[in-house]
């Protein structure tokens, strides 16, 4: 089976541009000062959903590449702390860690040596084909999330360059 196809579908899936907006967008001139909000009604703030996205992808692609991969607790380990990030360098760490784990998920799919189909001896039955349509869907869930919060805070859609 030739799964060249199948490898550039799924990194397509992981940008997530075809559907709605991606990662890029819904985080793009976020202001510094709504980052921590919590709109009324909402569980949850952009850093707070940010950085859970950003250990998810991590949890999953760090699994996918290792048995000696151990995960956080769940669920506390999934989400941070705080509502909001600690300074301006936390929130562009945070987004360098999603970027650079999603970039490293996509070349893990499109590399021809990983097979997509076989089970992880580490795992119960998962594959990297079933790794990364869980980062995709994942990904896709709390970005339409993020989006939400910054239409609550009146802050969609981003301004400037590219919004």
């Amino acid at each position: 089976m030739n799964t060249d196809s199948l490898r550039r579908h799924l990194v397509e899936l992981l940008d997530s541009r075809n559907a709605h907006a991606n990662f890029e967008a819904a985080v793009r001139n976020l202001p510094v000062e709504l980052r921590g909000a919590k709109p009324a009604g909402q569980h949850h703030t952009p850093w707070r959903l940010l950085e859970h996205m950003r250990i998810c992808q991590w949890d999953i692609l760090e699994f996918s590449r290792s048995a000696e991969h151990v995960s956080p607790p769940f669920p506390d380990g999934y989400w941070p702390a705080d509502d909001a990030p600690g300074d301006e360098e936390a929130w562009e760490r945070s987004l360098e860690g999603f970027r650079r784990d999603l970039r490293a998920m996509s070349d893990l799919v499109a590399d021809p040596a990983s097979d997509l189909f076989a089970e992880f001896p580490w795992g119960d039955g998962q594959t990297l084909l079933r790794e990364a349509l869980l980062v995709a869907d994942h990904n896709a869930y709390h970005i339409g999330q993020l989006i939400t919060v910054r239409c609550l805070l009146g802050a969609w859609p981003p301004q400037g360059k590219g919004g």
